[in-house]
């Protein structure tokens, strides 16, 4: 293939919040999974050391022979260590315990910071056809996620709606900023998903409210509600979309999914 008929490089966002259970590993699964259904070619890297999102893939720790981690201390090559999950056109770069020793094995290591954004770009010039690359955070500012934030051209932000939302918010915005100016300069704010959201309770409309006065058309139209179904489908090792398509939480996911490839649209055109 010349290099006149390349594809565009895939469009890298990070899930991120420092916050723990806002639905960050949730939303990686399920937005991967629904632009994959509505036909996006999707890579999920899973940089979090508990390895969620690999098992709510489905994907045994017996099947991850190469993960994130072989990748970050240049043990393999990111083409390497992808694996195809049950859902066509979205695969998977695992995770494992293994991870969480990254930081100290980086220790004063070249381009420390930039391990996974070299990786990224080394396999999409390899690996042609993914449009989105969403890279599941954990919940601290560590190595981890400074690698992801340096590799990504934007965040995607899932809030959950209670009361701390707006704080741990603040400290986000904190870490976006000081990565914007010291690592990667392009960095910016995708979108802001409020998750978990219960329309019977007044503290979620409020926080709602708060979120979108604070960032406007930056949070998602799309709101992911307090599910069931949701929370029981990563036990069976698959997104809710698989587990139970028809739930509120899959088709709101599938809303979501809409309105980024809108979103994401829009961009383009403007940048043309």
């Amino acid at each position: 293939m010349s290099n006149t008929t390349l594809p565009n490089p895939p469009r890298v966002l990070a899930v991120a919040n420092q916050k723990g259970g806002v639905g960050k590993t949730t939303t990686a699964i399920n937005l991967g999974t629904a632009l994959a259904a509505v036909g996006e070619r999707v890579l999920i890297i899973d940089i979090d050391p508990q390895g969620n999102a690999s098992t709510g893939l489905g994907v045994r720790r017996e099947h991850r022979a190469k993960t994130i981690y072989d990748v970050l201390v240049g043990e393999a090559g990111l083409a390497d260590a992808i694996v195809k999950t049950s859902v066509p056109g979205l695969d998977l770069t695992p995770s494992d315990a293994d991870l969480s020793g990254a930081e100290l094995e980086l220790g004063n290591a070249p381009r420390r910071s930039y391990r996974l954004r070299d990786a990224i770009e080394a396999m999409a010039a390899a690996v042609s056809g993914y449009n989105y690359v969403l890279i599941d955070c954990p919940p601290s500012l560590n190595l981890l996620t400074v690698n992801a934030m340096s590799a990504a051209d934007a965040v995607l932000v899932p809030l959950q709606c209670e009361f701390f939302a707006l704080e741990g918010l603040t400290q986000l915005m904190r870490t976006i900023e000081l990565v914007r100016g010291s690592l990667n300069p392009k960095l910016e704010i995708q979108g802001v998903v409020l998750t978990m959201f219960d329309r019977r309770n007044s503290l979620s409309e409020q926080v709602a409210a708060d979120v979108r006065e604070h960032f406007g058309d930056k949070v998602y139209k799309a709101v992911i509600p307090r599910n069931v179904r949701i929370s029981e489908a990563p036990s069976f090792g698959k997104p809710a979309l698989i587990y139970d398509l028809k739930c509120a939480g899959s088709q709101a996911y599938l809303k979501l999914a809409r309105e980024l490839v809108g979103r994401e649209r829009d961009r383009r055109a403007k940048a043309a």
